[in-house]
């Protein structure tokens, strides 16, 4: 089963979800492209 692709926002450069996402206890995510080590944290999802 392939895992879908994320693209960084600020390099473009893609990789699979797994690799940039990192859940949080408090059920938000943390976004961090290994390419720029561009950040966002506090992703809300739907059930955070």
């Amino acid at each position: 089963m392939m895992m879908p692709i994320v693209r960084c926002p600020k390099c473009h450069y893609e990789s699979e979800m797994s690799n940039v996402l990192t859940a949080q206890s408090n059920q938000n995510v943390i976004f961090q492209c290994p390419q720029c080590q561009f950040t966002v944290k506090n992703i809300e999802t739907s059930k955070g």
